[in-house]
């Protein structure tokens, strides 16, 4: 099993681990079809009425997909199949309350699942990057989910900054990335605070108010991700090429934090 989870019956609040710590918590085919399965089956889980999800260890949150992943694709143009569409509670329906809590690293294809999260609680160790364009990428996706979180110039800095810049726990917080900042190895801990209030509270009203503050900004991004398939197709390298940039870690040297 790629997650580690644990239901807190009286609270009413589920944990949900991302559990590949050796990994940097990176997110392969087997843990993509667990966490879809997972919001699935939460749907019908009356007994848990709120969710925390965070990566195990404190290095990393979730670094995105493995690199070791192979995803076959349609022999067209005009298909692109991503494996990590999918594993968003908002993706599966699931309109309970999921709050993220990260401590280290949230990078890359980290993006869909904090985009589909209510608010994110963080480490002021953590940081935020999104390395594609360093390894000949078209962020799209990602961009697009954390343009409805943050400023659209913060979006584009850390969009086309890639691994040269991260932006640290008290920057996410000051654009409204983070809604709280904790000491380090805090993060779960009042991610599950906040989170059994919520679960205390009427559930029909909770999931409702989900439900409204969603549909504020559905219709923008469902557009935005439209488009998404042919700029990836139009900007990626090819994968030979990627890996070379990703085995020379795209030059640049240590990245800054901000």
């Amino acid at each position: 099993m790629a997650l580690r989870i644990e239901r807190e019956a009286a609270a009413g609040v589920a944990l949900v681990t991302l559990d590949r710590p050796a990994k940097l918590n990176a997110i392969d085919l087997e843990m993509a079809g667990e966490l879809a399965a997972l919001w699935q089956e939460l749907r019908f889980d009356e007994a848990v009425r709120a969710v925390v999800l965070t990566g195990a260890g404190t290095r990393a949150f979730c670094t995105g997909i493995d690199r070791g992943v192979e995803v076959p694709q349609p022999p067209s143009p005009y298909a692109l199949d991503d494996p990590l569409l999918r594993i968003g509670p908002k993706a599966n329906d699931l309109w309970k309350p999921v709050v993220a809590a990260v401590e280290g690293m949230a990078c890359g294809g980290a993006f869909y699942l904090l985009g589909e999260a209510e608010f994110v609680v963080a480490s002021r160790e953590a940081t935020f990057f999104d390395p594609h364009t360093t390894y000949g990428m078209v962020s799209a996706y990602e961009a697009i989910a954390m343009a409805q979180r943050m400023p659209f110039g913060e979006v584009a800095r850390m969009a086309l900054m890639g691994t040269a810049e991260r932006v640290s726990a008290a920057r996410a917080y000051a654009v409204g990335l983070v809604s709280e900042v904790t000491e380090p190895g805090r993060a779960v801990a009042a991610a599950l605070r906040s989170a059994e209030v919520v679960a205390g509270y009427p559930t029909e009203a909770v999931q409702g108010t989900v439900r409204a503050v969603w549909s504020a900004k559905e219709a923008a991004r469902t557009q935005a991700m439209a488009q998404a398939p042919a700029l990836i197709a139009l900007g990626n390298l090819p994968p030979e090429r990627q890996a070379e940039l990703f085995t020379g870690r795209g030059g640049g040297g240590e990245p800054r934090v901000r």
